[in-house]
């Protein structure tokens, strides 16, 4: 049975933030709230919760999991990126996008795409995300939350509990979330590849739909 906290979504009680994150520590899955829509994380290095995680999506080893991070200063731990795509992420960072990099040799196998070596990032614009970040003092690994045959992805946390209480072992409710999910963005070439359009603007990357 999930545990169903509530949070202010601009000024979030630590007392509450230190229990998301001792949940999580314990190898919970959290539904949490973001820029874009509410989204399942887990600790990175736990892959019993990350298997929980891909069976409640429906997904398989395929389908990539994104590094959710503070900001970019994890990401020489996690990404290889030169000069011009450093300046695009900090130039879009924090906001609604989930960016396709190149993972550096650190990574673990089972947190790349199996034929690609690549993962996916993202910096959230989210005081809630953000101050369970800044608690974990470490990346959530984490999937949009988007229940299998369904089209939108889940915005409101009341329903998340009464679909998946019994999957999840907390859900933070800071309020409805968009019900559009991040654009993703490739950065693994030449040039920016848009791979979804969703919350984020295009312009900044020179692309259309």
């Amino acid at each position: 049975m999930a545990q169903y906290f509530v949070l202010h979504p601009q000024n979030p009680q630590p007392r509450l933030i230190a229990q998301a994150v001792e949940i999580l520590r314990n190898g919970g899955v959290v539904a949490y709230p973001t820029d874009s829509s509410y989204a399942l994380g887990c600790v990175v290095g736990n892959k019993d919760a990350q298997d929980r995680i891909r069976a409640i999506r429906g997904v398989d080893d395929d389908h990539l999991f994104t590094l959710v991070c503070r900001n970019l200063s994890e990401l020489a731990v996690y990404a290889q990126v030169d000069n011009s795509q450093f300046r695009l992420l900090k130039a879009n960072t924090p906001g609604q996008y989930t960016f396709i990099l190149k993972a550096t040799r650190e990574v673990p196998r089972r947190l790349q795409h199996p034929k690609r070596s690549t993962l996916g990032l993202r910096v959230p614009d989210h005081a809630v995300t953000q101050a369970l970040l800044e608690a974990l003092d470490e990346p959530l690994l984490s999937m949009s939350l988007q229940l299998p045959g369904e089209e939108d992805v889940l915005n409101e946390a009341w329903e998340i509990r009464d679909r998946l209480e019994h999957q999840l072992d907390l859900v933070i409710d800071a309020g409805a979330c968009s019900a559009t999910p991040t654009t993703v963005i490739d950065l693994t070439g030449d040039s920016p590849i848009l791979v979804r359009a969703g919350a984020g603007s295009l312009a900044p990357f020179g692309l259309t739909e």
